[in-house]
């Protein structure tokens, strides 16, 4: 089999869909079209099985959708493919996940469209960026992990617009007349002192004015974790949870910095550890 040719499933719950891409996807050489699905689960058990180069994914479909159906594969440890995502939605909506998706397809899409979404794929697998687009990919379903899949659907289709991360990247630290930037991935733990806020990041500890439960919020609960009344850490940092004979759990962080977790919060800190 030549190395060149771009093995290619398509996902779309609508036949007329299916056919319409199957058929523009014949002016393509060097795009081989292995087979195609009609619902999610479906995808999932081909993508597993064949091993696709390209995946043409519809987003709105019954059973599993196609955000749900990348999370399926993440869960089977089975690699994602490159998706192009087709969807009815406009492109104002869709927008949100430009940085995510290789490249999407407003139904129905023209040749011209196609054209440069196939070019993009060729681009990607001539230059091996498929792990960039994986990350890509593992980003968006974790940016979606917290919310309800079908509300975001709604939004999409009602043409709201979506923030895939409503978190902060930075924390602005505001000390006297300066302002300190910290990168939110880069911050360990956080405790209180006080009417004060420590918040120990790779590059130091930054003070700031502000309570816990406030910070609290602000954070991404999928890494972000409340330890105690007085304490946050970062679940990327945690090298372990240990429990000791009386009872109580301290969780060590990769700098070994031990932070007690109380009672109240033990079954939340053992779940956030499963991640």
């Amino acid at each position: 089999m030549n190395d060149n040719v771009i093995k290619t499933i398509i996902v779309d719950d609508e036949p007329l869909a299916r056919r319409g891409l199957r058929a523009r996807l014949e002016r393509y050489e060097d795009v081989m079209l292995i087979t195609e699905c009609q619902n999610g689960l479906d995808a999932v058990s081909a993508i597993s099985q064949h091993r696709p180069d390209l995946v043409f994914l519809d987003i709105q479909m019954p059973g599993l959708n196609g955000f749900q159906v990348i999370h399926k594969l993440q869960e089977l440890n089975q690699p994602i493919p490159l998706i192009v995502f087709v969807t009815a939605y406009d492109s104002y909506a869709i927008k949100a996940f430009d940085v995510h998706a290789l490249d999407y397809l407003l139904k129905p899409a023209d040749d011209e469209r196609l054209d440069e979404a196939v070019a993009k794929v060729r681009e990607y697998l001539s230059n091996q960026h498929q792990d960039e687009q994986s990350r890509k990919l593992a980003a968006l379903v974790a940016d979606l992990t917290g919310d309800d899949f079908e509300d975001i659907l709604r939004k999409l289709a009602s043409g709201e617009a979506i923030d895939t991360n409503p978190y902060p990247e930075v924390l602005a630290i505001k000390d006297g007349s300066e302002v300190t930037r910290v990168a939110v991935q880069d911050i360990q733990w956080i405790d209180a002192a006080g009417d004060y806020m420590c918040v120990h990041a790779i590059d130091g500890m930054h003070i700031m004015r502000k309570t816990m439960k406030e910070l609290e919020q602000e954070l991404n609960p999928q890494w972000f974790v409340r330890v105690h009344r007085s304490a946050i850490a970062n679940i990327r940092f945690v090298k372990k949870l240990v429990s000791h004979i009386s009872g109580e759990y301290h969780l060590i962080l990769q700098n070994d910095t031990e932070l007690k977790v109380s009672r109240s919060h033990r079954d939340k800190v053992k779940a956030a550890m499963k991640m």
